[in-house]
């Protein structure tokens, strides 16, 4: 076995030493559109001042539903305009995933949205990652959490009404849903890296499945 690795501190996000101005609003819509002005200071180097302009994108929860007994995952699909825009592919495969409403927490929006995108409420909520899918247009901030289900009486459709939002929940096998990464017929991010986190991590199921849930 290799022996492992030192740790090498260039490769990790870090607090920097900046000061940032109230944003100025220069659009509003479903999300705030906001100017930054950003004065930068590193030692050894004048400081410099930026201009930045970013979405408000906020907190979001994304949930890899698993059912151990039937050792299969759940998926779903639904319309999404940019993704008709960007490649002519509109009915997406993606993950269970919604924004954070104020006075909730992400395990209460992973909760949430499980409910309302697949309609199985998982009985075990593992947070997994977090990440930045654009970080040079967005503040979104996205964790994922592998959920258990019984997806026994998985419904055709869910969705939230109050949302126009109308989702077709799929099981689908392990298998099958790392073939279709591997062939590349899926490009939703947060499917992606949580099938990318499911291909490494897979002898791990059994022991995330019996975990305490977390809330």
């Amino acid at each position: 076995m290799e022996p492992a690795a030192a740790a090498d501190d260039r490769l990790a996000d870090c607090p920097m030493d900046v000061e940032v101005t109230p944003p100025v609003a220069i659009g509003q819509g479903y999300f705030d559109y906001q100017r930054f002005k950003v004065a930068m200071r590193e030692p050894g180097k004048p400081a410099r001042t930026l201009t930045r302009d970013i979405v408000r994108g906020g907190r979001v929860a994304a949930i890899l539903p698993y059912d151990p007994h039937r050792n299969e995952i759940v998926l779903i699909q639904q319309f999404r305009l940019t993704a008709h825009l960007a490649l002519g592919l509109g009915e997406m495969v993606e993950i269970v995933a919604g924004r954070v409403e104020p006075n909730e927490d992400l395990i209460e929006t992973a909760r949430r949205e499980c409910v309302e995108e697949i309609g199985l409420e998982p009985s075990v909520l593992k947070e997994l990652i977090t990440y930045l899918p654009t970080p040079g247009v967005t503040d979104e901030a996205i964790t994922i959490f592998l959920g258990i289900v019984d997806a026994e009486n998985l419904p055709e459709r869910a969705g939230a009404v109050d949302e126009q939002e109308e989702t077709r929940p799929v099981r689908a096998s392990i298998d099958a849903a790392l073939a279709a990464l591997a062939a590349g017929r899926v490009h939703n991010g947060n499917l992606v890296i949580a099938l990318q986190w499911l291909a490494l991590n897979r002898q791990r199921l059994g022991e995330l499945s019996s975990a305490t849930a977390t809330v």
